[in-house]
């Protein structure tokens, strides 16, 4: 089994399981993984399947695909190598696991398996696939435990693009950036201010950049921290009350 992680500023912002079919990376909507940053060209480089491994191409980007800091044309991935692509990272895993053996009735596997072929970054899109990603089989095994539960941010002063915003993944960016699940407006908001992070049945919120404050209960954070159930964040001019959905 082989995944992408993606990732911005050591951030992981998604993970992506591959098949034997195409991946394409790039700043243009029908790329499987579209990476809105002027930095990245409109195709930017595929990821293929070929003769028994993976392989990534630049397609004519202007500014490059690196792999392990080297300019490449094509090359063969191996476990643990770091694609730089812009300023997006993208670490390529492969563990030992072996193919199901069962045939493919289409030879154009998706890319990514029971999630939409089409990955936007940040976008509400993004959001909805993985709000719809079914759940392991519990045929066989006991329900989740109550305790990781879904949080819920409800904002109280602010301009946002929503009211409230359920954090459905393991990450979830604050800022005006395409890739930012909850979307600051303004001239002046930061692209990124924030990220809160799922992990282990907590969320954890910390800035993403070292000139962004963030304030949980009227106190300045350091690093990250831990949020609790009507805890209140301020950062880049909002208010946001922290909660778990019943």
């Amino acid at each position: 089994m082989a995944k992408l992680y993606l990732k911005f500023e050591q951030a992981v912002l998604k993970e992506l399981e591959l098949a034997q079919a195409a991946l394409t990376i790039g700043r243009l909507p029908d790329n499987n993984v579209q990476i809105d940053n002027l930095a990245v060209s409109g195709h930017h480089a595929r990821v293929i399947w070929d003769d028994g491994h993976y392989v990534i191409e630049d397609l004519t980007s202007t500014n490059g695909t690196y792999v392990n800091n080297q300019r490449i044309q094509r090359a063969a991935l191996k476990d643990g190598d770091s694609v730089l692509i812009g300023k997006h990272v993208l670490t390529f895993r492969e563990t030992a696991e072996p193919r199901p053996e069962k045939p493919q009735t289409d030879k154009t596997m998706p890319v990514m398996q029971g999630l939409d072929a089409t990955v936007m970054i940040g976008s509400k899109a993004a959001r909805s696939m993985i709000d719809q990603h079914p759940a392991a089989s519990a045929t066989a095994t006991p329900a989740a435990p109550a305790h990781d539960r879904v949080a819920l941010l409800t904002v109280l002063d602010g301009k946002t693009d929503q009211n409230q915003y359920q954090l459905t993944g393991k990450l979830t960016a604050i800022g005006k950036s395409e890739m930012a699940s909850i979307k600051l407006k303004g001239w002046f908001a930061p692209k990124v201010a924030a990220m809160i992070t799922h992990r282990e049945a907590k969320y954890f919120v910390a800035a993403s950049e070292k000139d962004v404050k963030v304030k949980v209960n009227g106190e300045e954070i350091s690093g990250q921290r831990e949020l609790s159930e009507g805890d209140t964040i301020e950062v880049a001019g909002i208010t946001m009350t922290f909660a778990y959905v019943e």
